[in-house]
């Protein structure tokens, strides 16, 4: 048994979900991190792949221009980790004979076990979800979702929330941690 993985993908779907403006796969922004939704910032791998450096001094920025801050002394490194995104880019882009490499029975969707030939006859994301489950299973599409629209160039049709599953036990914790506290007080 062979696994592939090809290239990183980021993970767009709150950005997508406020509505922020996406250029390609990653959420768009100005030079102070500002997406193009008032008051809603973004940095680190949404906005390109370009490692924790990147990120860290993309954080910085989003975190002082929120709080109104000057932030022109970190452009200039900003500036450079940018190109170095550019860079990455370039030397690891997919080639195009790279969707040619899967077999009839090659699966795509992993949590489903939904086949490549399962899918070639589909008409897109929401017909494919109908009729072989895929993007359906526990990861909701976020492993087979990029796979198909590298294959077969599909897209989500819409992204709901909640943007990650919760378990039901992460929401009543709060409450009867704070519960018991009231009653001991």
């Amino acid at each position: 048994m062979l696994a592939c993985g090809f290239h990183l993908v980021p993970n767009t779907e709150l950005a997508s979900l406020l509505g922020c403006e996406l250029h390609g796969d990653f959420v768009t922004v100005n030079e102070q991190q500002k997406t193009s939704v008032e008051n809603i910032y973004c940095a680190g791998e949404p906005t390109g792949i370009a490692g924790l450096d990147a990120a860290l001094i993309q954080g910085e920025i989003a975190g002082l221009a929120c709080a109104g801050q000057p932030t022109d002394h970190l452009h200039a490194r900003n500036l450079s980790e940018q190109k170095f995104v550019a860079r990455l880019e370039a030397a690891f882009r997919l080639r195009p004979e790279l969707r040619l490499l899967p077999a009839l029975d090659t699966i795509v969707c992993r949590c489903e076990d939904v086949t490549y030939e399962e899918l070639a006859s589909r008409n897109g994301w929401t017909d494919a979800k109908l009729q072989t489950r895929c993007g359906m299973g526990p990861c909701q599409g976020r492993i087979c979702g990029p796979a198909t629209q590298t294959l077969f160039g599909w897209t989500p049709k819409s992204i709901r929330p909640p943007i990650f599953p919760v378990p039901i036990s992460a929401l009543c914790v709060h409450d009867f941690q704070q519960t018991v506290s009231e009653e001991i007080a």
